[in-house]
């Protein structure tokens, strides 16, 4: 049981490092939506997506430490929680404050890569929002007004003159 949580404390710790490399991409993410680098951007989300990779090998690393840690003590893992784990360790003192220090730390990295997830999530409609407006606008610009051609009922028939409403010319 002590290997197992070695190990368990081991693959906590390499994914701690792995969530705080996603941070600081996602946080440098933020500054390239903010000023609209499209490179810089594109370039992140890949780093980002290799990192993400290297996370998904740690926790599948985790979950089999946690099989076997669940064999063990004959519980189940779907119920296993860190928490739970460290409250078992009141004999082993070191391993149940590695385990509950780590277990912190996921916590509050967990937490911040929240925050600028929604951050960067809103920026991002924002940008949306700006550009559908931006090409509103330009479509508005190119319509001119209508003729003023009237029919008897004296309804207007006028026609828009300049490109037709809905359509997009790519080459302006």
């Amino acid at each position: 049981m002590a290997s197992l949580m070695e190990n368990l404390i081991e693959v906590l710790n390499k994914q701690y490092e792995v969530y705080e490399q996603l941070l600081v991409l996602s946080t440098t993410k933020t500054t390239a939506i903010v000023k609209g680098n499209l490179e810089d951007l594109a370039r992140i989300t890949d780093e980002e997506q290799n990192v993400v990779g290297i996370l998904n090998h740690y926790d599948k690393e985790r979950e089999e430490v946690m099989k076997d840690i669940a064999n063990v003590i004959n519980k189940d893992v779907e119920g296993l929680r860190i928490a739970n784990l460290a409250q078992m360790l009141s004999n082993r003192p070191e391993e149940q404050r590695q385990l509950t220090e780590i277990g912190d730390k996921l916590r509050d990295v967990a937490f911040r890569m929240k925050k600028v997830n929604e951050q960067n999530k809103e920026l991002l409609e924002n940008s949306l929002e700006m550009v559908a407006f931006d090409m509103n606008l330009l479509q508005a610009m190119r319509q001119a007004p209508e003729t003023a051609n009237y029919n008897k009922g004296a309804y207007n028939v006028g026609t828009t003159m300049g490109s037709a409403p809905g359509t997009f010319d790519a080459k302006q």
